[in-house]
């Protein structure tokens, strides 16, 4: 079955995630999250979804929530490459680009520190 929102077949439930990959490309970083950052995204039938990150100033991390429609609404939790751990939660509207590519606005904020912010990826083309 094919998800209204996206260009590509889609599971049973309407997976728009699964297998796409995001960089960031957000003009001014306020994170650990920056250039080089790269997510590789996965859902499953109940519309959880999960991703493994890495690039910029994060060397590993890891996301997990849900999706509803166009917003996912997850936590964070990584390891920055100078060896600090962080943890944070994150509200992103997904939108679809005249390409027929994803990009996501994200609105964020520490839970392991103060600090909050916006930040944008986009998925990379001719990923899978």
């Amino acid at each position: 079955m094919d998800h209204p929102f996206s260009p590509r077949p889609t599971t049973r439930s309407g997976s728009i995630l699964e297998g796409r990959v995001f960089r960031d490309v957000t003009p001014e970083h306020a994170g650990d999250v920056g250039d080089g950052t790269v997510f590789e995204y996965h859902e499953d039938d109940d519309a959880t979804v999960w991703a493994r990150y890495s690039g910029g100033g994060v060397r590993l991390g890891y996301l997990v929530g849900t999706r509803s429609a166009r917003t996912l609404d997850f936590r964070y939790v990584h390891v920055t490459t100078e060896g600090q751990t962080a943890s944070g939660h994150c509200v992103s509207r997904v939108e679809l680009l005249d390409d027929g590519r994803l990009r996501m606005h994200e609105q964020w904020s520490w839970d392991s520190k103060p600090g909050s912010g916006t930040s944008v990826v986009e998925e990379v083309p001719g990923s899978p």
